[in-house]
C-alpha cells in the first residue's frame, strides 16, 4: 500500500533499521537514530541496485516519487540511473573547474606581475563588477557570443561605453588563454567586433597662443594648495612630461 506523508512523518526509530515501502520500488529507511532516507530499488542487466533519493523531510514524499519516476524513465531507455547520476556530477564538477571566473582569475594571476598596479587593479575590478556576476559561473566552453554581448550592453547602458570596450578586450584575453590551456575551442569575443558603438574621443586642445600662455603660468604659480602639488605645477611647464611620470620622478 502506498505511503502517506503522515506515515513517514510519524514513523518511530527501532533498535534496527527498517523499511516502509511505497510503490514502484521506492521506500524510506528509518534508522535507529531517527533518520529517514529514501531509497529506490531497481534491476538492470539482471542485477539489483539501490539509488539514494534524498533524506526526509528535506525531500518530501511527493519529491521522492518524482525522482523515482525520472529514474524509471532513464531505466526504460536502457540508461542506468546510478551511472547517469555519476556522469552528471562529474560534468558539473568539470564545468565548475572550467568556469569563466575560475579561468579569468587564473589568467589574471599569470599576468598581473607584469602590469602596473594601477592597471591590474582596474582590470580585476572591471571583471569582478561587470562580468563575473553574470557569466562567471558558466563553463567557458558553453558561453555564447550573445551572452557576452548582453554583459557588455549592460555596461554600455549605464553610460560607460569605454569600459564596455575594455571589458570585451579583457574577456577576449581570457578566452584565448582558455584556448591555449585546452578548455575551449574559440574566442567568441571576436564575433562581437563592431557590436558596440565606437568610443568618440574628445581631445583637449593645448594652449599654444602666446597671449594665453602667460595667464596660464600665473594660474599655476598662484595655486595655494599643498606644497607637493605646487611644486608639480611649477615643474610641469619646464619638463613637459605626463602627470604620472612627474609624480613618480626620481630626484
Amino acid at each position: 500500500m502506498p505511503l502517506t506523508d503522515v506515515t513517514v512523518r510519524t514513523a518511530k526509530p527501532r533498535d534496527k533499521p527498517y523499511k516502509l515501502s511505497d510503490s514502484g520500488g521506492l521506500y524510506v529507511e528509518v534508522t535507529p537514530a531517527g533518520g529517514k532516507r529514501w531509497r529506490w530499488k531497481y534491476r538492470i542487466e539482471g542485477r539489483e541496485k539501490l539509488l539514494s533519493m534524498g533524506v526526509y523531510p528535506d525531500v518530501p514524499l511527493v519529491l521522492a516519487r518524482v525522482r523515482r519516476d525520472d529514474a524509471r524513465k532513464l531505466l526504460a531507455n536502457g540508461v542506468d540511473p546510478s551511472v547517469h547520476r555519476q556522469a552528471t556530477k562529474l560534468a558539473q564538477a568539470e564545468g565548475s573547474a572550467n568556469s569563466f571566473e575560475v579561468i579569468g582569475r587564473e589568467w589574471f594571476a599569470k599576468h598581473q606581475s607584469g602590469w602596473a598596479i594601477s592597471h591590474s587593479s582596474k582590470v580585476i575590478a572591471r571583471l569582478e563588477k561587470d562580468v563575473f556576476p553574470f557569466i562567471g559561473s558558466r563553463p567557458i566552453a558553453q558561453i555564447a557570443a550573445s551572452e557576452l554581448l548582453k554583459v557588455l550592453q549592460r555596461i554600455e547602458n549605464r553610460g560607460a561605453l569605454e569600459t564596455a570596450h575594455k571589458a570585451r578586450v579583457s574577456c577576449g584575453q581570457v578566452f584565448r588563454y582558455a584556448i591555449a590551456t585546452g578548455r575551449t575551442e574559440r574566442d567568441i569575443s571576436a564575433d562581437l567586433r563592431g557590436a558596440l558603438p565606437p568610443v568618440r574621443t574628445k581631445h583637449m586642445s593645448s594652449v599654444t597662443d602666446p597671449a594665453l600662455v602667460g595667464p596660464l603660468l600665473r594660474m599655476l604659480h598662484g595655486y595655494e594648495g599643498t606644497l607637493t602639488v605646487q611644486c608639480a605645477l611649477k615643474l610641469a611647464p619646464l619638463l613637459f612630461v605626463r602627470p604620472g611620470e612627474l609624480r613618480t620622478a626620481q630626484w
